[in-house]
């Protein structure tokens, strides 16, 4: 029972969120069910650490957008997204929360169970993560210190260097990972842009913007490394404090 994945379903629509207990219970996964944001948080603080979870968009109180960003803040843990509405700003909206997929109501089990595979198969490729919060403080490496808990970039004389939303989450899943060869697609997964399409550049691009940012000789960078037909390498201690 242990090695199954452990799905949390979160559906403020009883009929919907018994449906989805069942049908994933049928395909050999545990199941957990919450009916808001307030049943989620508990469960989360309670530790229950589950392998997915299956997240409604539209729902009383605390609506699936905003728990998707805390869950970001907070947890590293894959989510697909329910939504009964179906136009493209939402889908992107829910992406950028940090959904790993996205998925219209109403929609067939079959298709959710395929998505759930596709998730927890690009989830498991990654690099060994965290299951529990991700930790605030600061982190330093080279000349730099990285405060997670203020978002911010700060120089060994406090002068805090701008950062935008991709490069922040591009560097910290560079700190997070130090000495590890990452590929486009497990830096996509790890800065949570899976709405780019496979042969998307924009990790090259931030790649290059973050570089000129940090790097003391762009052209000849001792930070970040090309590793030829396999991605880039975080070549340098990190130490957290």
């Amino acid at each position: 029972m242990s090695d199954q994945p452990h799905i949390l379903v979160v559906d403020d629509h009883r009929d919907i969120r018994d449906l989805l207990g069942r049908y994933l219970r049928q395909h050999e996964y545990r199941v957990s069910l919450a009916s808001d944001g307030r049943e989620l948080r508990k469960m989360m603080a309670d530790d229950v650490s589950p392998d997915l979870i299956v997240l409604d968009l539209m729902m009383p109180g605390e609506d699936g957008l905003s728990l998707c960003r805390w869950l970001r803040e907070n947890y590293d843990v894959p989510v697909v997204m329910l939504t009964a509405l179906g136009e493209e700003t939402d889908r992107i909206i829910g992406l950028e929360m940090g959904a790993d997929d996205y998925l219209a109501k109403p929609f067939n089990p079959r298709e959710l169970l395929a998505r759930i595979k596709a998730v927890l198969r690009r989830a498991q490729s990654l690099p060994v993560g965290r299951k529990g919060p991700l930790p605030g403080g600061e982190v330093h490496f080279d000349r730099w210190i990285l405060d997670r808990t203020r978002h911010e970039l700060r120089d060994a004389n406090d002068v805090v260097l701008p950062l935008s939303a991709g490069e922040y989450g591009l560097l910290c899943a560079f700190v997070e990972h130090p000495n590890m060869v990452l590929n486009r697609d497990q830096l996509l997964d790890l800065t949570r842009g899976r709405e780019a399409v496979p042969f998307d550049r924009s990790i090259d691009n931030q790649v290059s913007r973050l570089r000129k940012k940090i790097e003391t000789d762009v052209k000849n960078p001792t930070l970040i490394k090309t590793v030829w037909g396999g991605g880039y390498m975080f070549t340098c201690e990190v130490v957290e404090k």
